[in-house]
């Protein structure tokens, strides 16, 4: 919500002194979110008067049109004489009103006004757009043009009011009656402890019988609609400009008087209103539910297809609007236009104004149903004051009157659903109670009445609500506008003593191990939201019937793209990827660990729990029950380069095996060997993925896979070739965590050999590994592939590995026959396992 300055002052007296970021600090002490303070007209030095246009000369031989105009600016120029100014616009003509700069002046932005020659002819000075001021857009895109009553010479500064001070207030959606001037204007006078001046409180012509007739049919969902009818509009009345110039500082276009009028006392009381041109509504208004699958085209000109659910305004044809969303095309304010063959003025001179009251929720889901968010759906959704719509529609029309020249009907249709005050009783005491603070009973009931509320009673209070406020609904929310009111700066700060021995899990400090760990890898963490859609299973190559596919939909999601909880952590990386790798990071390592959701087809509703009181462990049980499995994961994708190039020597492309490595760093933490097999999973490129495996209870369990991407998905994500990716369950690594035990260091030396051994090609490195290791025994210190070779000396079909052995004794230096026999025991072993031969014997 835009507030400007000068128009909150009209309401609320400020000392003259305040200034914008002073009032800032102030309702910011009372609660609301004022982000910025923003300064128009900031930088802006006159001369800037009006003028008037005298002559118009087309200058020809130019790429564009250009006009070489003359403009009385009065003695503004110090000589009387006309101004000479060259323009390209074209939206103005002889005898019309318009905004000058002249030379000696700076327009927002640094702009100086000198004299200059251009075009063959010299400017003195420019006519003005509303963009080249700050104003905004109004509409033309164009010079502005002014009514015709302003004199040459006048100061257009404080005419067009271009020096002001705006309040960007950010509103909570439980403070919908911030979004209105009165309700900003309400939280300043009680900040600043001054009256307020209630512009809702009018002279109010009553019902009657003579009005236009409306007829209920959802009273749960229009529980108030006052309509009011001004005939006889002035086609040739225009917006004065003090509307239009309060309208742009709240952000809003203007577009012409009635409706302009009808946006004005929106901002001002709250109230959204809306004008339908009487001669092309037929028969009663009426407000019902939508039959399903009934069309109806809105303001903006789409077609829409309604929903059963969807509250609609009719008359006898069907909808003619979208209840507190938008109006229809059929009973539009009409465009004043000129008819060409009698010259006479046509638009609409009768409206009739609509002043409702709308269900919160049911507007909320019409304006989401249709992807069709207004003006009026945000402030009926977030609360509107049901009492302030005759109000609103009697401003409306006494503006109309004021402004239009139009004439106020004497009937007033006014149906109203009965209701009564909302009321709350609460303890005089019980926001020192929640606030841990002594306010006592004259601070609780005076901060209450400031509110809007009646108190009555002592020690138990009874509370009426203000109609406005329809988020006062319990007695924590009465207390926190007590507190906020006193000031959230003045609750003392008490920090909680933690018991001893209660620190982090063992299972969180693996979680934040493995992310120190990646990051010291030189991994970035990256944080995603944890929702997909069918469209990321495609990406990733799934096949129909693939796990992963089997998602928890969502009742509410943010989109109807991602409407499921996530099976996998790699569409969200994939996606970080793609963005970092579009804005120029081609060497990129990224990780994510976090929770995966996977349905058991187990899942029931669960009942809603009290708040009353803490639930039982029967309910709790019954809330665990009915959520899906979500097992905590860990994911990391590499593109670009691994090992950057320098004077050290060449670079290195990241590949399928620094996916695995990043794997293996992951296990490392948790204390686990991981088993490395080649395996065939989607994603993965089907010859360059690595299932990865870990022992729990002696048997091999699967914890992930890694390796390289297949093409066809690093085409479908726009990826860079050879992207590699891996992930892993760290509730599968954690079952498979062992207790650490210290390394004991030797004082004695090592003994190092070095075997190279040809195996067939199809044998997997980890199995001649395992059988190394098994049969060199408890010497054996380390073990470590640091060659993989293959060519004609080897034999088609075979390649040779080649492993670094270490050995080492705890009590003894070895000699060269022990750690000889140890690595001859482990080839041997290899040999009759896997067929292994030492390279050249």
């Amino acid at each position: 919500m835009r507030v400007p300055l000068s128009w909150l002052r009209e309401y609320v007296d400020l000392p003259a002194t305040e200034t914008g970021r002073d009032v800032q600090a102030k309702l910011i002490g009372v609660g609301l979110e004022v982000e910025t303070v923003e300064q128009t007209g900031a930088g802006l030095k006159g001369p800037l008067v009006v003028g008037e246009v005298l002559t118009i000369e087309e200058l020809e031989g130019f790429k564009k049109p250009i006009r070489f105009c003359t403009v009385d600016v009065g003695t503004a120029n110090g000589t009387g004489a006309p101004q000479e100014i060259v323009c390209g616009a074209r939206n103005f003509a002889v005898g019309d009103k318009v905004v000058v700069v002249l030379p000696g002046a700076v327009l927002p932005g640094d702009f100086a006004i000198a004299a200059r020659k251009t075009y063959g002819r010299t400017s003195h000075g420019m006519i003005c757009s509303g963009d080249e001021l700050g104003m905004g857009d109004d509409g033309t895109h164009g010079i502005i043009v002014l009514p015709p009553g302003h004199e040459p010479g006048t100061d257009a500064i404080a005419l067009l009011e271009l020096v002001d001070e705006v309040l960007d207030i950010a509103v909570t959606p439980d403070r919908g009656y911030a979004l209105s001037i009165r309700g900003v204007a309400r939280e300043t006078a009680t900040a600043y402890g001054l009256p307020l001046s209630d512009p809702a409180l009018l002279d109010v012509a009553p019902p009657n019988a003579f009005g236009y007739p409306v007829k209920i049919a959802d009273p749960r969902g229009c529980d108030r609609f006052t309509a009011r009818t001004v005939t006889g509009l002035d086609l040739e009345a225009r917006t004065p400009i003090w509307l239009q110039r309060r309208l742009q500082k709240a952000g809003m276009r203007p577009v012409s008087l009635a409706v302009d009028i009808t946006n004005y006392v929106m901002l001002e009381l709250g109230q959204p209103l809306h004008a339908y041109d009487r001669t092309r509504i037929d028969g009663p208004i009426g407000v019902r539910r939508a039959v399903a699958g009934e069309k109806f085209t809105t303001l903006d000109g789409a077609a829409r297809v309604l929903d059963a659910g969807d509250l609609v305004i009719t008359d006898d044809r069907g909808p003619i609007g979208l209840a507190g969303v938008m109006g229809g095309a059929n009973t539009e304010i009409a465009d004043v236009t000129t008819d060409p063959e009698t010259g006479q003025l046509r638009g609409t001179t009768d409206v009739v104004i609509e002043a409702a009251h709308f269900d919160a929720l049911s507007i909320s889901r019409t304006a989401r149903r249709h992807k069709l968010a207004s003006e009026a759906s945000k402030r009926f959704e977030r609360g509107v004051d049901p009492e302030a719509a005759s109000a609103a529609a009697q401003r409306t029309v006494d503006l109309l009157v004021l402004l239009a020249g139009g004439t106020a009907e004497a009937g007033v249709t006014e149906v109203v659903a009965p209701s009564a005050p909302r009321t709350l009783q609460m303890p005089a005491d019980h926001p020192d109670k929640v606030a841990g603070v002594a306010y006592g009973r004259e601070t609780v009931v005076r901060r209450l009445q400031q509110v809007g509320c009646d108190v009555y009673g002592q020690d138990d209070l009874v509370v009426t609500v203000p109609s406005w406020r329809p988020d006062l609904a319990y007695p924590n929310d009465l207390a926190e506008e007590v507190i906020r009111l006193e000031g959230y700066e003045n609750l003392p700060s008490t920090l909680p003593r933690p018991p001893a021995g209660r620190g982090l899990t063992e299972r969180q400090r693996l979680h934040r191990r493995v992310g120190r760990a990646l990051a010291g890898a030189g991994f970035v963490e990256a944080l995603n939201y944890p929702f997909t859609g069918d469209a990321a299973f495609d990406q990733l190559g799934l096949a129909a019937d693939d796990p992963r596919r089997a998602t928890v939909k969502l009742v509410n999601p943010l989109s109807d793209e991602e409407p499921a909880l996530r099976t996998t952590l790699l569409p969200g990386l994939l996606g970080a990827l793609r963005r970092n790798t579009g804005r120029g990071s081609h060497d990129l390592a990224l990780f994510e660990t976090g929770l995966v959701f996977l349905p058991t087809g187990e899942e029931r509703v669960p009942a809603r729990l009290p708040v009353d009181r803490r639930p039982t462990d029967e309910e709790i049980a019954g809330i665990t029950a009915a959520l899906p499995r979500q097992p905590r994961r860990v994911a990391a994708v590499l593109a670009g380069a691994r090992e950057q190039a320098g004077w050290w020597g060449k670079g290195r492309p990241a590949d399928w095996a620094d996916a695995v490595e990043a794997a293996r760093t992951v296990a490392r933490e948790a204390g686990v060997e991981l088993i490395v097999r080649a395996d065939r999973n989607e994603p993965w490129h089907p010859g360059r993925c690595a299932g990865l495996y870990v022992m729990v209870d002696g048997a091999e369990v699967l914890a992930g896979h890694a390796g390289e991407l297949h093409p066809r998905v690093i085409k479908a994500f726009h990826l860079p070739e050879r992207s590699c990716a891996m992930e892993l369950e760290l509730d599968v690594l954690e079952r498979a965590a062992t207790t650490l035990v210290a390394p004991r260091i030797s004082s004695f030396p090592v003994a190092t050999q070095d075997v190279a051994l040809v195996v067939p090609a199809g044998v997997p490195a980890v199995d001649v590994e395992a059988a190394l290791r098994e049969g060199a025994g408890e010497l054996l210190e380390s073990l470590r592939l640091f060659d993989v070779f293959t060519g004609e000396q080897i034999g088609e079909g075979k390649k040779s590995l080649a492993y670094a052995l270490r050995f080492r004794a705890a009590d003894r230096t070895l000699t060269v026959d022990e750690a000889t026999a140890a690595r001859d025991t482990a080839v041997a072993l290899a040999a009759e396992r896997t067929g292994a031969v030492l390279r050249g014997a």
